[in-house]
């Protein structure tokens, strides 16, 4: 049980807003297709439709998940937390 001091501490932070940025995948490209982009254009990713997606938060992968639909929205089901290698 944490004390009332580390409670407080605790709150502080916890209405800190984070980028919270799902990753699909990436690739490489030359920057001369990357220019000739444009609307219709479609890129390969280096990953796999069956893949799980990366979760980050400020740029830390946290866990990994699937893409799910619901209503009319995307959203991930996290399937593994990542711990900490540090």
């Amino acid at each position: 049980m944490n004390s009332p001091m580390e409670d407080n501490k605790l709150n502080l932070v916890l209405d800190i807003k984070v980028q919270l940025t799902v990753r699909l995948g990436t690739c490489d490209l030359p920057m001369r297709e990357m220019l000739e982009l444009g609307p219709g254009a479609v890129i390969q990713l280096n990953q796999r439709a069956e893949d799980p997606v990366g979760l980050y938060v400020n740029d830390k992968l946290i866990a990994r998940g699937e893409v799910v639909v619901m209503e009319e929205n995307f959203g991930i089901k996290i399937t593994e937390l990542i711990g900490d290698n540090s």
